[in-house]
């Protein structure tokens, strides 16, 4: 579990959780109120039936008692007969409404949820992986509506049942109630304890399911690699161990639950023997007769299960709180980068371009002791092609992430025409930017969602049109449908080189001021290559009358030699030289150069 959320769980008690989860109900509470509205219907007609059925007893086990309300038994029969099936209106009603509910509950759930894990940081996504936050979005939202609906309507008339099974016995026979009443203490001590144990096992199989979601998730969605390495053996082994932990945790559970519904058995059938032996002396004595002994017997096995009702109830819910705290750390849970809606825009008239990194420290959240940059400064110019270029792993895909805002630097500070970008609004700043990664992933669609996902508004002449600029037209074009074709999930069934492609024009397609490639050609060869980086220096005719500014993060020759500048990172997260390819290539004794000599001596090799 990630240490922020632990830390917050620790500091959540049970009692506030249970507030929340109620609170969690709020806007359902018109159906939710019929539905308790019906229940006390349908719990009144039910809690009659003990009464009735002993009057009934008395009636046809004695010829002198009188039928009530000078009824006769047949129009007695039939009364009771309408009322049932008033009752059982009720109850379906009821149901209806808190299904209702719990599933309008659970759409709510899962959208906000969505809504708030799609917004946080990269850091967030970086200590989180994603089989577990799709259980979180699925199986526990679906747990947290079942306890506060479903469960809080069963528990509800579990207590109302036991409540007036109890008054309606007192009223009949306040001694043999009392004998009953004997086995309530120890059931509800054990209820207590028994709650609290669930609460902590459910905590830890909701963990179980994400960590075997995570599991499955990854392993599927890698099939390739998997069967490429032949490790389906080791994986279905894997697969098991986390399987088993669940299975565990759920004997665990099965074993508490059987003791516990087994000991409220058995001091139930206890109570009812002392019940039988109490009752049927005071029958003998005259006391009660056998219609009130009758009624307060089918009150006892009312009351009896309405507690377990109560009980099941109580445990359900426990559950719930167990699956919530995991829910409510993601609905509360702020993104360490804040999309500032109400921060600075800058105006397309006013927009110049200008790009200033200021003394910036930076590390990875998941590796603060290991610092990424010291005290990098660099400028690019409004309209330039610049590359980043430095031995792998010194930062270069870092200075796209922090361009993009995905993470802020943690010294110093990256500046837009002046501005901070931590003062300018975040979804304002990135509808300027486009990124092409080096492994760029596509969704399972067609490649016209692909490209449309850069502009929902694109025409197919548009569509055609970032097509062949990112020089991909003429593949896409051979295709049996074309822009229909469906290219699978990530991408699957594209090449690498048709992939980067596609991924360039959707980038192309929205527009952006500054368009950065992180080795977004490398699975093209040379002559491909060479037509994406001249067609992306032509532009189109349809983008931004300004100039756009391309960042390319590169190690190969040819995409650097077009650059009209270079930044190379050194060993210590800073500028170790800049200028252009032939300068800095002409200077021997520079890193730069080099750099270069390394890279083509391993290529011969």
């Amino acid at each position: 579990m990630d240490p922020e959320e632990a830390k917050r769980a620790k500091g959540t008690s049970t009692g506030q959780a249970w507030l929340r989860l109620f609170r969690l109900a709020r806007p359902e509470y018109k159906l939710l109120g019929g539905a308790v509205g019906l229940l006390f219907v349908s719990s009144s007609i039910t809690m009659v039936v003990p009464f009735s059925m002993g009057r009934i007893v008395d009636i046809v086990t004695n010829a002198g008692t009188a039928v009530p309300f000078g009824l006769t038994l047949g129009q007695l029969f039939t009364g009771m007969g309408a009322l049932f099936a008033v009752g059982a209106v009720a109850n379906t009603g009821r149901i209806m409404l808190i299904r209702t509910a719990g599933e309008r509950m659970i759409a709510r759930l899962r959208r906000q949820l969505f809504d708030r894990v799609i917004h946080q940081d990269m850091g967030f996504f970086d200590r989180n992986r994603t089989g577990d936050l799709v259980s979180r979005l699925s199986t526990d939202t679906a747990i947290v509506s079942k306890s506060i609906t479903n469960n809080v309507s069963d528990g509800l008339r579990a207590a109302v049942s036991a409540v007036a099974g109890l008054g309606m016995m007192m009223y009949v026979s306040p001694k043999l109630t009392g004998i009953m009443l004997g086995i309530v203490p120890p059931i509800a001590l054990w209820g207590v304890l028994y709650g609290k144990y669930i609460k902590k096992l459910s905590r830890k199989t909701q963990e179980a399911v994400g960590d075997l979601t995570k599991v499955s998730e990854e392993r599927i969605s890698n099939a390739r690699t998997v069967q490429a390495f032949s490790r389906e053996p080791q994986e279905v082994e894997r697969f098991d161990v986390e399987a088993q932990k669940i299975f565990d945790l759920a004997k665990k559970e099965a074993i508490a639950s059987g003791l516990f519904f087994g000991g409220n058995g058995l001091a139930g059938n206890f109570a009812l023997l002392a019940f039988l032996g109490f009752g049927g002396r005071m029958v003998m004595l005259g006391d009660i007769s056998i219609g009130d002994m009758t009624s307060v017997m089918m009150y006892s096995a009312y009351v009896g299960m309405s507690l377990s009702g109560l009980s099941s109830f109580f445990s359900e819910v426990m559950k719930g709180v167990g699956a919530g705290s995991r829910l409510f750390y993601l609905l509360d849970r702020a993104p360490a980068v804040s999309r500032n809606p109400d921060g600075v825009v800058i105006a397309d008239s006013d927009y110049v371009g200008r790009i200033s990194f200021e003394s910036v420290g930076f590390s990875y959240p998941t590796r603060g002791d290991v610092p990424v940059f010291h005290n990098l400064s660099l400028e690019i110019t409004p309209g330039s092609h610049v590359a980043i270029a430095g031995p792998s792993g010194k930062g270069k895909s870092t200075i796209a992430a922090l361009l993009l805002r995905f993470y802020d630097p943690l010294e110093g500070r990256i500046l837009v025409d002046g501005h901070d970008l931590r003062d300018m609004s975040l979804d304002a700043w990135r509808s300027r930017v486009a990124v092409v990664p080096q492994e760029p992933v596509l969704f399972a669609g067609t490649i016209r969602e692909n490209l449309l996902y850069g502009n929902p508004l694109a025409t197919d002449a548009e569509l055609i049109e970032a097509l062949h600029v990112a020089d991909a037209w003429y593949f896409v074009e051979r295709f049996p449908l074309q822009m229909d074709t469906y290219v699978g999930e990530r991408g699957v069934s594209l090449s690498g080189g048709q992939k980067q492609r596609v991924a360039i024009a959707r980038a192309l397609l929205a527009r952006p001021d500054i368009l950065i490639l992180d080795e977004a050609t490398s699975a093209l060869d040379g002559t491909r290559e060479a037509r994406v980086l001249e067609s992306l220096s032509r532009g189109s005719p349809w983008m931004k009358t300004k100039p756009m500014t391309v960042i390319t993060i590169a190690h190969r020759a040819s995409t650097l030699q077009r650059s009209d500048r270079i930044f190379v990172l050194g060993e210590n997260g800073s500028v170790e030289e800049t200028g252009t390819y032939a300068e800095l290539l002409a200077d021997t004794d520079g890193y730069f150069h080099k750099l270069m000599a390394a890279q083509a001596a391993e290529h011969a090799h």
